[in-house]
């Protein structure tokens, strides 16, 4: 699998969501929004690699991410399920608009966590996939990618569900009351 297979499929799925929108799908109606639904399609390609056996070489699998984890970490295997495990958790997330905010923050601070494994899997030059390790110079901007959308999936998330709301009682009162100066 290249490099940028997951950035096509979070751009794909993107516009896709975007077009849906377009054509009238209420829900897909800001970019944000399908932002959002993208990168929760392409955390499940992703979070997928994390459970993947080892004798599956089409695709990354446990034992490529294993191999990604820096040497101070103590249970690599552990490790790789457990992100894979987040990774789904805020995609399902993203696509709740109850939850968009959490899983967009929360991923961004998962994103960061993961910065590390990434910069020692190009430094160590680690291979992936039985590929080339991807260079520094790419896995960083990619990361930098994924907290920008984590986050403004997160900021564009609708708090209305967690505001008071004013009932029409209070409306009535605040409209009766005498203005003051």
């Amino acid at each position: 699998m290249s490099a940028f297979v997951v950035e096509i499929v979070l751009v794909a799925a993107t516009l896709g969501f975007r077009a849906l929108g377009a054509l009238g799908a209420r829900r897909f109606a800001t970019w944000p929004v399908s932002a959002a639904h993208g990168m929760a399609a392409m955390l499940v390609v992703t979070a997928t690699a994390h459970f993947v056996p080892a004798e599956v070489t089409f695709m990354p699998n446990h034992a490529d991410l294993v191999r990604m984890v820096p040497p101070v970490v103590p249970f690599p295997g552990a490790v790789v399920y457990a992100t894979g495990v987040l990774e789904l958790l805020g995609a399902a997330g993203l696509v709740v608009a109850a939850t968009r905010r959490a899983a967009g923050i929360g991923l961004a601070a998962l994103y960061v966590l993961l910065l590390p494994a990434n910069v020692y899997a190009a430094v160590a030059d680690v291979p992936f996939n039985g590929d080339e390790a991807t260079p520094l110079w790419l896995r960083v901007p990619q990361q930098v990618l994924y907290i920008a959308i984590a986050l403004w999936a997160a900021r564009s998330a609708d708090t209305t569900l967690t505001r008071p709301t004013r009932t029409s009682r209070s409306l009535r009162t605040e409209s009766s009351e005498p203005a003051t100066r």
